[in-house]
């Protein structure tokens, strides 16, 4: 039964805790209403509230259908509605992005938006395992490393997702089994988009010709990653406080400086990783960031000539000075 698998997913991952105040961001689709109705019943045994944010991207005829079908929903059981009406294409135009990137910070932004005005301390997304399974597979695409093979986590900060472990078949049959009548979004039919393309032609043909399990299987290699990906976390940091001389801030610019000679002495894949650490507590995130980036760096390093510097990106700086690597960034 799919609301005792999301309630097993809660507890394991302690999402949802006692007083919560949680925004649902729904669509109207399977997953989103499946969300909504599971969390609505299980809002009274856990004590915890939800409240309702539809996004109505004025792209589609039936844009207006979906949020009517997500209005009445709320309203037949008293849950909180709110609704943002954006044109995502204009918007997509100014800022030169494209539709999906657009439509994706429009919702997160409402979503955001709408927790500080209820004063909510979580925001819950309907992504499900098999959604996990195709962004995996587009990382993979992309050439992504370790990290990218976990794929979309449980919980990330605010934002949890209760349905990340249940298959999008479970929640189909849901959906019939509790008469929800989702709504159907027919852009997810168009395979010009990589995600669709993913969806609907790579991981049928691999369940057809390959492994009928290929979601589970693509699962168990993101549990995989993370404990390994934790592991390194742990050495990463413990080789960054053996390498740290200091961290500084001066003005509106952050400092780091490292011990050359110890730097050089370590494995390629710790010197990555140590520079990705650094960098990411500079500004929080290695954003802008590439693998040709990191490689320029420890080249940089390697060749221990002083008053060498490096410009990988406009904010970020690495200059070797004083058998010292030092790294700065506008904060």
């Amino acid at each position: 039964m799919l609301e005792e698998s999301v309630k097993n997913t809660i507890k394991k991952y302690n999402l949802i805790e006692n007083g919560d105040r949680i925004v649902l961001g729904v669509s109207g689709g399977p997953d989103s209403i499946s969300m909504l109705n599971i969390l609505f019943k299980l809002s009274k045994e856990m004590n915890f509230e939800i409240f309702c944010a539809h996004v109505n991207h004025g792209l589609r005829e039936n844009a207006k259908i979906d949020e009517e079908f997500v209005k009445n929903f709320c309203e037949a059981k008293n849950i909180d509605f709110h609704v943002l009406h954006a044109d995502v294409s204009k918007l997509a135009q100014d800022s030169k992005r494209g539709l999906e990137e657009t439509g994706r910070m429009v919702r997160y932004d409402f979503f955001d938006e709408v927790a500080k005005e209820v004063n909510a301390n979580k925001i819950a997304i309907a992504h499900n395992k098999n959604d996990k399974a195709e962004t995996i597979i587009m990382n993979m695409l992309r050439g992504a490393g370790m990290a990218g093979l976990i794929g979309i986590e449980p919980v990330n900060g605010k934002y949890i997702r209760p349905l990340i472990e249940a298959e999008r078949s479970e929640i189909e049959k849901y959906c019939e089994e509790e008469k929800l009548n989702p709504r159907h979004d027919e852009s997810n039919d168009d395979n010009k988009y990589t995600r669709n393309k993913v969806r609907n032609v790579v991981i049928p043909y691999v369940i057809t010709n390959f492994n009928p399990n290929i979601i589970e299987t693509i699962s168990r290699l993101s549990e995989i990653a993370k404990d390994d990906l934790n592991y390194l976390d742990e050495i990463t940091e413990k080789e960054y406080k053996e390498l740290v001389i200091a961290e500084e801030t001066v003005g509106n610019e952050k400092i780091i400086r490292l011990k050359l000679k110890n730097f050089n002495e370590k494995n390629k894949a710790i010197q990555k990783r140590v520079l990705l650490y650094a960098i990411k507590r500079i500004f929080g995130s290695t954003q802008g960031i590439e693998k040709i980036h990191v490689e320029d760096m420890i080249k940089l390093c390697n060749n221990n000539i002083g008053n060498k510097y490096l410009t990988p990106n406009k904010k970020t700086k690495i200059v070797i000075k004083n058998k010292q690597i030092i790294l700065s960034g506008q904060i």
